[in-house]
């Protein structure tokens, strides 16, 4: 095998896997004149966009599954797009078929086959197909393992991160953190896909994110500002759309990161569709564990994985 390509895949498709169960836009919160005359209704507003999404946050949590779609792009290491279903009645599981456009990661991936490429979400592990010049270097295996406690040992706090989000990976995670950011407003009415949905903004900053006015618990609100202070992000525009069952339809992110600018934007429909994940065939699987061990570790920073616990 030639271990800095196959590292390098490795940990990139690590990344990107990643990226996509979150992801995975449009203008963030809009500006108040600031007039005084306006407070009294501002705050109402804002009381009643708090209890509207704390029902969103329940309702959504409770469909247990859906068809997602989404694009994301962060920095210049990568656009993606992802489809497929998502389901976390009992841990993320699904299946997303996930496409590098730009970036250095599809560079990385045409070098190792395909810049295409299906994903497995079980709740301990995701698996990664790669294509067949990867199979080549890999003792004929076409899929990768990553096991999520592997990843926080292997990586650090950036594998920690990766952990996190690839086990609570759901559609109502926008609506925490539109709630922690304590300043979410109802933007109006909006129509997305042909569905009449109210679109609600709000910005979160990390260094507030514990004081401000939510129903989070403070052990929630620790955990967010953990997730987004580990990838890097200082400030992030939140922008939800919710239809009439109170379901997420659209969500939208936006944020400075570790490895520049990073954008998601996300669709999500069917709620309840039936979701099934199997492991792949053993014998056709590579440990991401093993292969690191194989060949020395992890790449620095030189690598196309550099910054690998930068979104959210």
């Amino acid at each position: 095998m030639k271990s800095m390509s196959v590292c390098r895949v490795t940990v990139s498709i690590a990344v990107g896997a990643a990226l996509a169960g979150v992801a995975a836009c449009s203008p963030g919160s809009s500006p108040d004149s600031g007039k005084d005359d306006r407070t009294a209704h501002r705050t109402s507003t804002h009381v009643r966009s708090l209890a509207a999404l704390r029902s969103v946050e329940k309702t959504t949590d409770g469909a247990d599954s859906a068809k997602v779609e989404s694009t994301t792009t962060v920095g210049t290491l990568m656009t993606m797009k992802a489809d497929g279903a998502l389901g976390w009645a009992d841990g993320l599981t699904g299946n997303l078929t996930i496409t590098y456009t730009g970036g250095m990661m599809a560079d990385t991936m045409r070098r190792a086959g395909a810049t295409s490429m299906p994903a497995r979400y079980l709740p301990d592990a995701y698996y990664a197909r790669m294509g067949d010049t990867f199979a080549e270097q890999a003792d004929g295996k076409h899929w990768i393992k990553y096991a999520y406690d592997d990843l926080a040992k292997l990586a650090g706090g950036s594998g920690a991160y990766l952990k996190d989000q690839m086990q609570n990976t759901t559609p109502n995670q926008s609506v925490k953190l539109l709630l922690a950011s304590g300043d979410v407003q109802k933007v109006g009415v909006e129509t997305v896909r042909g569905e009449k949905t109210t679109h609600y903004a709000g910005t979160v900053n990390v260094a507030d994110l514990a004081t401000k006015n939510s129903s989070l618990t403070e052990s929630q609100l620790s955990d967010l500002k953990k997730q987004l202070t580990q990838a890097g992000v200082t400030t992030e525009t939140v922008d939800i759309w919710v239809n009439s069952q109170d379901l997420l339809v659209k969500k939208s992110e936006k944020g400075e990161l570790t490895t520049g600018r990073m954008s998601s934007t996300a669709y999500y429909s069917d709620y309840g569709v039936k979701v099934a994940a199997q492991e792949p065939p053993p014998g056709d699987t590579a440990d991401f564990k093993d292969l690191i061990k194989q060949h020395g570790g992890i790449p620095g920073s030189s690598d196309s994985s550099s910054g690998s616990g930068a979104t959210s």
